[in-house]
């Protein structure tokens, strides 16, 4: 079993994690027409936003109640009326994601009762907005705590309850914080190729997907998932949740709609995928469509290919919990050894399965400090100064990558993608091995020649 060790230091250095409420505003991103809000200081939102915006290279509707000094010490439920007031009045959206910060949940507010006085009190002002809460403290958890949370609260606030009529060609797919923007498209068109239909929730296929509206400004998410489909979510025969952070949600829907779900620890391999395949197979009563064979056939290929440039390589990692286990599955698959692994947070459950002797609850100090003498660092665009340092390529996964353009658009998941990233991981070590010089290949190199200064000397015989 693999250790988990427990973060020591009291201060972080080269922080490794992303905050609660930065994951939570991402899930809200990837419903339509919705607008995330920051119940906290101003700086908070500042910082959430400056990484959304340069990991994407979006425009991002993140809003904030801009608690003062003031409003910190004798609360903030006016605050956070008049921002919802405010963004109603505005820009009319379908949904306001509300995610609590450290500041307003150390003081110890009751923001459930204080929301639904809020809507009592000025339902006729808000009707056709829903708000949805989300508690996500930045003292605890990551970005991957936040994301499930707020999937998990707009599945309890806006799905309809109880057993519905079942739509035989309906499913429903609760992705991951993990999977990039080409993922989650590819993922639908898969499930689509079997005839099938995938609401997706979050979908930040449809809303981060490096669009521009037509000729016009929209202050709100212009793509993702509906508000409708989230109300419609019991009427799928099937969820599929990615990720073991996406089991919370999977389990509430299915307790709210009797909808049965399938966990997907990753997507990222040809095991995985091949289970993928086979559920969508059944649910449909349809064989995998040739393109699909097709490209499993090329990742039998590209893995043939692929495995000479992997055996034997040390591969350092830092990334949370599910990317780490995604990646670390990867890797190990392809004969490589994970040298050192580090995570933001020791509760989840998927570390006790990382394939690695030990796995440190840290931050990219740590990481440097046990990446000596590994082939390749895995991690987000914090990660280029110690790479620099250690003389190692560096790999960037992840978020925030903000020093490399199209990022989101790189498939990691099914054949696919598995196969691309075999390719792109085989192109790094080829670009950083060096070719041998004659003087590496002389065989005599080391060998102690005798001293010419001295006479020769002869046998008798």
């Amino acid at each position: 079993m693999t250790r988990i060790l427990p973060q020591t230091k009291s201060v972080a250095v080269n922080p490794l994690k992303s905050s609660q409420p930065l994951g939570a505003a991402l899930a809200f991103l990837g419903v339509n027409d919705a607008v995330p809000l920051f119940h906290g200081s101003q700086g908070c939102t500042s910082f959430a936003l400056v990484l959304l915006v340069r990991h994407f290279k979006e425009a991002v509707p993140l809003q904030t109640t801009a608690m003062d000094e003031v409003a910190t010490i004798l609360g903030g439920m006016d605050h956070l009326e008049e921002a919802i007031l405010n963004l109603k009045s505005r820009t009319n959206p379908e949904l306001i994601g509300v995610c609590t910060t450290a500041l307003v949940e150390t003081r110890g507010e009751d923001f459930a009762r204080g929301l639904a006085n809020i809507k009592m009190m000025r339902a006729k002002e808000l009707a056709g907005t829903e708000i949805v809460l989300a508690n996500t403290p930045d003292f605890e958890g990551a970005i991957e705590e936040g994301w499930a949370k707020a999937v998990t609260a707009m599945i309890q606030r806006i799905t309809l309850r109880g057993e519905q009529v079942r739509q035989g060609k309906r499913i429903a797919i609760l992705p991951g914080w993990n999977l990039t923007v080409a993922d989650i498209e590819h993922v639908r068109e898969t499930v689509e190729s079997f005839g099938l239909k995938a609401v997706i929730l979050p979908d930040l296929s449809g809303s981060l997907d490096g669009t521009v509206p037509d000729d016009r400004w929209v202050p709100t998410t212009y793509g993702g998932t509906a508000v409708k489909d989230i109300q419609e979510l019991g009427t799928a025969v099937q969820c599929i949740a990615i990720g073991e952070h996406m089991r919370r949600p999977a389990e509430v829907l299915e307790r709210l709609t009797g909808v049965p779900y399938a966990l997907f620890q990753s997507l990222t391999g040809l095991k995985d995928t091949d289970r993928f395949v086979s559920l969508l197979s059944a649910i449909s009563g349809t064989p995998a469509p040739a393109k699909i064979r097709r490209r499993r056939a090329q990742l039998q290929d590209a893995l043939l290919d692929g495995h000479f440039h992997f055996g034997g390589k040390k591969i350092a990692i830092a990334a949370e919990p599910d990317q780490l286990y995604q990646l670390a599955t990867f890797f190990t698959g392809m004969g490589a050894e994970i040298a050192a692994a580090v995570t933001t947070t020791g509760t989840s459950n998927i570390l006790e399965k990382v394939p690695a002797k030990q796995v440190q609850v840290g931050d990219l100090g740590d990481l440097e400090g046990l990446a000596g003498g590994a082939d390749l660092l895995v991690t987000h665009s914090h990660g280029r100064q110690a790479a620099e340092r250690l003389g190692i390529p560096l790999m960037r996964v992840g978020f925030p990558i903000f020093d490399r353009l199209g990022s989101q658009h790189k498939l990691t998941v099914l054949y696919q993608g598995t196969r691309d990233l075999i390719f792109d991981v085989a192109n790094i070590f080829q670009a950083n091995q060096y070719a041998p010089t004659p003087q590496s290949l002389d065989p005599f190199r080391n060998r102690k020649m005798p001293d010419d200064s001295r006479p020769p000397t002869f046998s008798r015989h």
